[in-house]
């Protein structure tokens, strides 16, 4: 597995809103409060992706997971997630929502969830209320990446 280590960085981060805008996510409310974001370094100090979380009461929505180009398919985006989530507080659940990637998040212990059994204060965030569409698969970790 890749040694990857988190900086957090703001949602104004112009590399965080490159990347994100190249790979066709969104940035609409990336610099609302109540987001954290990473840039994620591989051991030698190279970025090579980032990824974000949203506090949502005692819940997480796991967000712009994005890697560079070069990286995907290596197994690094599977670190990425696994040392964000290894850096929330425990016992809250991790969803997130996603309208192309539910294979690979299914593969690293994520399941669809129905909108219904998600949390009111994850439905409530930007993300699921009114930027993805209302087909975006919703998902939870149900254990965590290996």
């Amino acid at each position: 597995m890749s040694t990857i280590r988190l900086e957090q960085i703001t949602g104004s981060d112009a590399d965080l809103k490159a990347a994100l805008t190249d790979a066709h996510l969104s940035t609409d409310d990336i610099e609302d409060s109540g987001r954290t974001f990473f840039k994620a370094l591989s051991a030698d100090g190279q970025i090579v992706g980032f990824s974000g979380v949203e506090r949502c009461d005692g819940d997480y929505l796991l967000r712009s997971v994005v890697l560079h180009p070069d990286r995907r398919g290596t197994g690094v985006g599977k670190a990425v997630v696994e040392v964000t989530v290894a850096s929330l507080d425990p016992g809250g659940a991790v969803f997130l929502a996603t309208t192309s990637a539910a294979p690979f998040f299914g593969r690293i212990g994520f399941s669809e969830v129905q909108r219904d059994s998600v949390p009111a204060a994850v439905l409530a965030t930007r993300q699921l209320s009114s930027i993805c569409p209302s087909s975006a698969t919703i998902m939870k970790l149900i254990k965590p990446p290996i």
